[in-house]
């Protein structure tokens, strides 16, 4: 079977450098024909000159683009790429900063061969990041959750079957967010143990406001569900607060509205237009193996 491992990237080309050596490293026994894909979001430091013989990665090459366009549109327009212009069976996303731990990729490829063609995701068992962080994070899938009905466990770290990348780059929400896109095209998925690796240079770029941003781009993935959920929340707690009705008793309401005018904003971002022709943004390929 043929493998695409698709990593985005800006700047952050010391950790990936490393991540090539470690998939290299972690995939020598497989016997399977596994090629790189490393999207360049426009990066503005120089990419090291890499001379590396990695003899168990097929190939790799680096899709250069013309303009910044984010994490999300990256994986995106990987997606778009491999799909039109390679030869494949199954996509693997994942950062390219460690956190993505690549010894976890034999585990998805050998569950590849008993899935009957379903997709494949890593569900964060452990984490790395202080108490503070796993608390928001937390505190994000029990939003995501209560708003929109959806268990999102996953991120970017899955094993997607070519029926999969077929859908998801006709699925505007992709454009958005990978995972809320995932979670809404396809109900059946399996699940397998992924632990949140550390990066490999250079601290965390999971602040707590792109956390937030993260977050409430999943939801707005699932907007008509959150607004009718939202307007029972409305009716329920105003029903219960009348009698105490206060500055206090109404922040909750001003959060959700927040909550509400921020998804349909980031909505905005899903533009069908934007994701058909992002393949204009590609400056040039580089091939380096």
């Amino acid at each position: 079977m043929k493998f695409k491992i698709l990593i985005p990237v800006y700047n952050d080309w010391q950790s990936v450098l490393k991540l090539l050596d470690n998939i290299n490293f972690s995939i020598e026994s497989l016997d399977h024909e596994i090629s790189v894909i490393i999207v360049n979001d426009a990066s503005n430091h120089d990419r090291p000159i890499y001379e590396k013989d990695l003899e168990n990665i097929d190939s790799i090459k680096i899709l250069n683009m013309k303009i910044n366009q984010g994490h999300a549109r990256c994986i995106a327009t990987g997606l778009k790429y491999i799909y039109e212009k390679e030869d494949f069976d199954y996509v693997i996303p994942m950062d390219g900063d460690g956190e993505d731990r690549p010894e976890e990729i034999p585990q998805f490829i050998n569950r590849v061969e008993d899935s009957n063609d379903k997709i494949i995701v890593g569900e964060r068992v452990k984490r790395t990041e202080n108490l503070v962080f796993k608390t928001c994070y937390h505190i994000h899938k029990l939003i995501t959750l209560t708003f929109t009905g959806k268990s999102i466990k996953y991120g970017n770290f899955t094993c997607l079957p070519k029926t999969t990348v077929e859908k998801m780059i006709n699925e505007k929400a992709t454009w958005n967010s990978f995972s809320g896109s995932l979670r809404k095209i396809e109900k059946d998925l399996i699940s397998i143990p992924s632990s949140r690796g550390s990066r490999y240079f250079g601290p965390s770029k999971m602040s707590f406001f792109n956390l937030l941003k993260h977050s409430l781009s999943i939801i707005s993935v699932f907007r008509q569900t959150v607004l009718i959920r939202s307007a029972l929340f409305i009716v329920v707690y105003i029903l219960m607060i009348k009698s105490n009705a206060s500055v206090i008793t109404a922040i909750p309401l001003v959060l959700l509205l927040v909550m509400i005018y921020s998804i349909s904003n980031l909505a905005l971002r899903e533009n069908m237009e934007e994701f058909n022709n992002s393949l204009k943004n590609i400056l040039d390929i580089t091939k380096i193996k």
